[in-house]
């Protein structure tokens, strides 16, 4: 039964010599506690509390209380640098005259300083929020725990919550490019043909896309398809830019691609967002040239020459045959 009574023992070392008698007792002395006892061992002495001075029951009641918030920090500390890169529910408790936001994570106390925050949220005491869990450190305060609502990890574990076949395996997330509140570009693959990666993502009627988009302050995500070959996922990432040409420079991660005049703003975006988070995504540095006429427009007039050579090609020598057999 709990009595509320604290027991307490003092713990010596055995020793031949004692150098320091409050941690030391001499193994002549020892022996007549615990004939078996050999130099190395620790021996334990109880203490009467009652025997104590006021000043040294204080001393005592600091050291204990002091023990105890450390154990319970080092327990935090464990807890939490097991979570660390995973994305955690928590309450918004405070916010702070600079902006930065404090987040209760169960036990522990999150910082959401205002770096890894969504420019285009507010936060208030109540909110619930899903954060990632950045860093855990140990600090003289206690555990720190940084967590952010605009790094990349958290837009894709939502992805992976909202689409099945991500969490699957069958869709995979190859690159994501963020503006954190604004807009991002997420290009996605699968194995399976029988499986559209991009329409995945997106779901019936736009759900799941839309309830991605709620989660993070109504951000704008745009589902791309990754390619291995360099210019057809540069294509692919300026989207919904038609782009013509790509020229990769051979030293260093450069394209430059030709684009028509009536595509060139809509590649640059607004405040040149799209073709930021093109280069990001792709890892490629992206400048423009523009072009009389778009690779796309070429191939198409490159496509019906062919055609119409051949149909001519044809016709002659329908018209040939007709004509040996004649004569």
């Amino acid at each position: 039964p709990q009595t509320g009574r604290i027991e307490m023992v003092e713990v010596r070392r055995v020793v031949e010599k004692v150098e320091d008698p409050e941690k030391e007792i001499a193994l002549s002395e020892a022996l007549q506690y615990d004939p078996e006892v050999q130099v190395g061992d620790e021996m334990e002495f109880p203490i009467d509390p009652e025997g104590l001075s006021r000043m040294a029951i204080q001393d005592l009641r600091q050291i204990l209380t002091q023990r105890l918030k450390e154990s319970e920090r080092n327990r935090i500390y464990n807890e939490y640098k097991d979570k660390e890169g995973q994305v955690l529910t928590g309450v918004v408790t405070r916010v702070d005259n600079r902006g930065n936001v404090f987040v209760e994570l169960g036990r522990g106390e999150a910082y959401l300083p205002k770096s890894e925050q969504i420019p285009t949220e507010r936060y208030y005491p109540g909110q619930r929020l899903k954060v990632y869990l950045k860093k855990v450190d140990r600090s003289a305060k206690g555990p720190s725990l940084i967590v952010s609502r605009a790094h990349e990890k958290l837009l894709e574990h939502l992805l992976k919550q909202e689409v099945p076949e991500i969490a699957e395996g069958i869709v995979e997330i190859k690159a994501i490019a963020r503006e954190p509140g604004r807009r991002s570009k997420v290009a996605v693959m699968t194995h399976n043909p029988n499986v559209d990666p991009i329409g995945a993502c997106i779901g019936h009627k736009g759900q799941r896309i839309q309830a991605v988009s709620a989660e993070l302050g109504r951000e704008k995500v745009d589902i791309i398809l990754w390619a291995k070959d360099p210019k057809e996922f540069i294509r692919n990432a300026l989207s919904p830019a038609q782009v013509g040409s790509i020229e990769l420079e051979p030293n260093g991660q450069k394209a430059r691609v030709k684009v028509t005049k009536d595509q060139h703003s809509l590649a640059i975006g607004t405040g040149g967002q799209n073709v930021r988070l093109a280069s990001k995504l792709t890892g490629y540095e992206i400048h423009f040239e523009e072009a009389e006429i778009s690779d796309l427009d070429e191939a198409i007039r490159r496509a019906a020459q062919e055609e119409t050579e051949s149909s001519s090609r044809a016709k002659e020598e329908f018209e040939k045959l007709f004509k040996d057999l004649g004569s």
